[in-house]
């Protein structure tokens, strides 16, 4: 079976009803980025930074995935697929996706303060004085502005054994996620996904301005 890489971003969540972290004027609900989603900012305050993402695992809870994400899930049925995801929350897998690679965390697990490969299942919040059996501090298993990407190395192998590479929901302006689509093999067709595309279709990409629950339907109906 071919092997199709899908990188997704906020865009494809938002049609469930899931708030984008970044408002147009730089906040997170009315945060300042620094304050809520860096290491500085959980070391300043770390109950604000807790409360920040226990209101976030509170919404996701109450939301489901959009006909996109089972579009997506479905295409397994023809294709190996890997999906490449920025989003931090369980969409894609609630959808019905088995091989979903979070780049940024995952909002439903938590970490311990010392060890970033420490995880645990997380759907309840997390408190100042949660600890794991070790006795550390727990803390949202995200990754935050300033810390590494543990899982772009892996990504970047994915895309380049992609046959087909699908964008979608997500403007291509953050890096390292960014820099995913130069990994697949030259000729590649891309297919990038976008109300608001960053780029113009050309040689392998094709580019549909559109929301993520059309415009995947669009792509599956190419690829037919």
């Amino acid at each position: 079976m071919k092997h199709i890489v899908v990188l997704t971003g906020a865009g494809i969540s938002a049609e469930s009803g899931l708030k984008t972290f970044r408002d147009a004027d730089g906040l997170w609900e009315g945060h300042n980025v620094m304050d809520v989603a860096t290491p500085e900012g959980f070391r300043n305050n770390p109950e604000l930074v807790l409360e920040f993402y226990n209101q976030r695992r509170r919404q996701l809870l109450e939301v489901q995935p959009n006909s996109a994400h089972f579009d997506l899930a479905s295409l397994e049925k023809n294709y190996d697929v890997t999906i490449v995801t920025q989003n931090v929350d369980d969409l894609h897998e609630r959808a019905g996706s088995t091989n979903v690679i979070h780049l940024h965390g995952e909002l439903l697990k938590s970490r311990n303060i010392v060890n970033e490969e420490n995880c645990f299942a997380h759907e309840g919040d997390i408190n100042l004085g949660d600890t794991c059996p070790q006795g550390h501090q727990l803390r949202p298993h995200i990754v935050w502005f300033g810390e590494a990407v543990p899982m772009i190395d892996k990504a970047m192998e994915i895309c380049a054994n992609a046959d087909i590479l699908m964008i979608i929901g997500t403007s291509m302006q953050v890096y390292p996620a960014a820099s995913l689509m130069h990994y697949v093999p030259e000729d590649t067709p891309i297919y990038f996904i976008d109300p608001k595309p960053a780029m113009d279709s050309r040689g392998n990409l094709t580019v549909i301005p559109e929301m993520a629950t059309t415009g995947v339907k669009k792509v599956i109906n190419m690829l037919r």
